[in-house]
């Protein structure tokens, strides 16, 4: 669902694209992977790295130790949150893992799930189900492809001790009802974990709104920061509940020989030793989304890409592949007589980057619709209509594979 509430002020994209330097050398369509960041962005890990190396790197996070952790505060605003309520961490897989491995199951316990769960996800979830005997279990889709909300409150019952779901698939346009997922889980008492990796830095995001207990996200995708750099959300009320699964005496204070005290704030879920420079550059991207907007940035980053949909879609022998009747800002197709991966691999060398999604990423939807590896092309607001005409010009230019 779109969370716009008043038509947002149209970004200015020529500043836009002055302050991104990677479009002065690549058509990049690959925000879905790791999207181009702003110059200011590049400059906040510069310019730590630059201190640790005139002073040293302990004394660098201590000079800039109210500043750096403003990212805390960044973070906070940009989901709805409280900083308490936020740990940062290396990558959206380490935020997800840390707080699905701190939720205690005992064998018989079902965990729900969607058709289109992440690889990484699933995996963990197979894994529990060997060690601790939980009960995987996945909610079907509607009609148009989305997490059914009515099948989901049929299935819940009193054995479901946790509601887990990918908000924006990594192979597709796909916009799961997260609000609505959110709403069964608090009515029903039963925790929610939203993966919320893709969904960052394209949309509005409110965990109020949500209602989900935990959220995960990374910073090198839509959002525009650095790799290595992720967070995860934990809710004040869930805080009171959980321990983390691994802990150093960052996360938890060595308080006598024989006992130990929690931080009281989901900073617990992080460890002593991270890379400062990359928490300034998350902070600035964070807080450049946010002075641009993200009803702004959705709406023409939605917008970008239901254009290049419907450009490639008028190509011979191409398929959309992308479900939901909301779709964002990734689109997924197939192309016929053509190798997704052969094909990334030719474009780039003509300065065109997209993406593919292999069947193993989300294995349970692609086994269920029969999908090949598929092309991904993911747009952000600093790309233009002209560079999505490039780069149909040059996918349809393109020679049958024998």
């Amino acid at each position: 669902m779109s969370y716009a509430t008043e038509m947002p002020t149209p970004l200015d994209i020529d500043q836009i694209r002055s302050e991104t330097p990677g479009v002065d050398h690549v058509l990049h369509l690959g925000a879905a992977g790791a999207a181009l960041m702003p110059q200011r962005v590049v400059d906040a890990v510069h310019a730590h790295h630059e201190l640790e190396a005139q002073i040293g790197g302990y004394e660098a996070a201590a000079a800039r130790g109210t500043e750096l952790d403003g990212v805390y505060c960044s973070v906070a605003r940009l989901v709805n949150a409280k900083p308490t309520e936020i740990a940062v961490v290396e990558n959206a897989t380490v935020a997800w893992m840390s707080a699905f491995y701190a939720l205690k199951f005992e064998p018989g316990d079902r965990v729900l799930t969607a058709v289109s769960e992440y690889g990484a996800n699933y995996v963990a979830f197979l894994q529990r189900a060997k060690t601790d005997g939980i009960v995987i279990d996945v909610v079907p889709n509607d009609p148009t492809g989305a997490l059914d909300l009515d099948a989901l409150a049929s299935m819940i019952d009193d054995r479901v001790k946790l509601i887990a779901t990918t908000w924006i698939p990594t192979n597709g346009g796909l916009v799961n009802p997260a609000a609505g997922i959110g709403a069964l889980a608090r009515q029903h008492g039963i925790p929610f974990l939203l993966d919320a990796c893709q969904a960052v830095g394209q949309m509005p995001v409110d965990v109020e709104t949500l209602g989900c207990d935990f959220l995960s996200a990374t910073g090198r995708k839509f959002l525009r920061g650095p790799r290595g750099t992720g967070f995860l959300y934990v809710s004040s009320t869930m805080l009171g509940n959980i321990e983390p699964a691994m802990l150093d005496h960052f996360g938890a204070e060595w308080t006598t020989p024989d006992t130990y005290e929690l931080r009281p704030d989901a900073r617990r879920f992080e460890n002593w030793e991270n890379s400062y420079a990359l928490r300034a550059g998350l902070d600035v991207a964070c807080a450049y989304a946010l002075e641009l907007g993200l009803d702004a940035i959705q709406e023409r980053a939605w917008a970008l890409t239901d254009y290049l949909r419907d450009q490639v879609a008028a190509l011979p022998g191409a398929e959309i592949r992308d479900l939901g009747s909301q779709r964002c800002a990734i689109a997924t197709f197939t192309l016929e007589g053509h190798e997704p991966r052969a094909v990334v691999d030719l474009l780039r060398a003509q300065h065109i980057n997209i993406g593919a999604s292999d069947p193993a990423s989300t294995l349970i939807d692609a086994t269920t619709r029969k999908l090949p590896t598929i092309f991904r092309a993911s747009p952000h607001y600093y790309n233009t209509e002209t560079e999505i005409d490039r780069f149909v010009e040059a996918i349809s230019a393109l020679d049958p594979t024998p």
